[in-house]
């Protein structure tokens, strides 16, 4: 036991801070309203250890935001309102402090990375604390506490990645660069990777990183065979791992999903049982091309982004991610609102998308109110709990089949589907025939089907 203890001594030491730099960083300012700027983009209020320092930066940025002159009696002024010292002549005492014990207003800056420096150290000893604290939970999960540790330390690393204003030449030669290495010999490195559907590449631009890429349809029109046709064929052709977070099917729901469109065997054989020798051939060719594609399945039902995010951190050579589906997603804190809390989560989805540089697929069900329509081709004001759903996505893709709402009509061609490009950030909206074969829940360009 005192081993223990001696080894969890960083509970009673005192965190890191500087105080000489913090004084330093909000003297310099007193002294030249100009280095409040360039400090701005580095610091927070929270970065500053002592609170009447946090304050202060507060009243400092509120007052440049507002366009308030920024000297030593306009601060004083803002000090003794807002009672950040205990009396109007401790702030003047401590004021004047700060501007005499600055060396120098040039090293500003300097002054600065030492402040967020000792923050970020602070930041990461409050966590090592909150996870020890965790794992010495008798009822702690290892699996949960892996992914929380790994979340948190994940988000402190992400806290240091800022970007500033740059000048549109170095962001031109840059593009420049750019857009030879997509015209070179090398070019497929640096596209968006196929879909497996030639004409739905040509106006979507394949699947680019960072790319929220939404797939919205009724239940029943078959969007998670899209979304798993599309795994498969980036999973097999590409050499990128894809990753499947299916919230509504098991594993081997799954599974059978993809050796039904791979070795073209009737999904309701599958299912059933009933397969014939030469089933099993298909099947054995199927298993070992899918055996070979980095393709990794979650059945998680309950699942948040950070959840997925923390496991996806785990996966190398990232190409893919493909989530079915947004509505049975939580964001794992209560709320009232349920559009509100979606609204978090798509946007949440885009910033692991952007994070992990990699295209993120989430399916999403449309409202019924498509069904009581005379005409029943999808809208964006079609989707469930909208909220920002249109906003934080890249690309929204309706898959629709008028042959479902034509029940009993003559002529009437169930395998004809048409994937709608409803929003398109890269370009162009438009559509896509599709064949639909739905023995193998599979889809089909129709030059595909043509060719064969």
């Amino acid at each position: 036991m005192a081993e223990t203890v001696q080894n969890l001594d960083f509970y009673t030491q005192a965190l890191p801070y500087s105080l000489e730099a913090e004084q330093s960083v909000l003297g310099a300012i007193l002294i030249d309203a100009g280095c409040l700027p360039p400090v701005m983009e580095v610091l927070r209020a929270e970065h500053f250890y002592r609170e009447q320092h946090q304050n202060l930066f507060s009243l400092l940025t509120r007052m440049f935001t507002m366009g308030e002159t920024i000297d030593f009696v306009t601060v004083l002024d803002g000090a003794r309102k807002e009672s950040i010292f205990p009396s109007p002549e401790d702030a003047k005492v401590y004021l004047a402090q700060l501007a005499q014990v600055v060396p120098t207003t040039a090293n500003v800056m300097a002054y600065t990375r030492i402040v967020q420096e000792k923050y970020y150290l602070r930041t990461l000893i409050v966590t090592s604390r909150e996870i020890v604290d965790t794992a010495f939970d008798a009822q702690a999960d290892a699996a949960a506490l892996l992914d929380f540790a790994e979340q948190r330390i994940f988000d402190i690393r992400q806290g240091r990645e800022t970007s500033g204003v740059l000048p549109l030449q170095k962001v031109l030669v840059e593009t420049y660069e750019h857009l030879q290495r997509v015209s070179g010999a090398d070019r497929n490195e640096y596209l968006g990777i196929s879909t497996g559907y030639k004409a739905l590449d040509g106006l979507i631009t394949g699947l680019n990183k960072s790319d929220l890429i939404l797939i919205a349809a009724r239940p029943g029109v078959g969007k998670t065979s899209l979304a798993l046709n599309i795994a498969a064929n980036v999973g097999i052709h590409s050499g990128k791992s894809v990753v499947v977070f299916s919230l509504e099917m098991g594993k081997e729901q799954l599974a059978q999903r993809f050796l039904s469109s791979e070795a073209l065997v009737e999904s309701q054989k599958l299912m059933l049982g009933t397969l014939s020798d030469d089933d099993w051939v298909h099947i054995a060719r199927a298993t070992q091309v899918l055996a070979g594609a980095p393709i990794y399945v979650d059945d998680t039902a309950v699942i948040t982004v950070a959840e997925i995010k923390a496991k996806l951190r785990r996966i190398k050579n990232l190409g893919l991610v493909v989530i079915d589906y947004l509505q049975l997603m939580t964001s794992g804190r209560p709320v009232n609102n349920r559009v509100q809390e979606v609204s978090e989560i798509t946007r949440n989805l885009k910033l692991m998308a952007k994070e992990l540089d990699v295209p993120v697929i989430t399916l999403s069900q449309l409202s019924r109110s498509i069904e009581s329509r005379s005409n029943h081709r999808p809208m964006l004001s079609d989707l469930r709990e909208s909220g920002s759903i249109e906003q934080d996505a890249d690309i929204v893709m309706f898959l629709h089949r008028e042959a479902l709402y034509a029940a009993g009509e003559e002529d009437v061609n169930f395998n004809e589907a048409k994937c709608i490009v409803a929003k398109n950030r890269h370009g162009e909206t438009g559509e896509v025939d599709l064949y639909w074969d739905g023995q193998y829940t599979r889809f089909s360009s129709i030059e595909y089907r043509r060719e064969d």
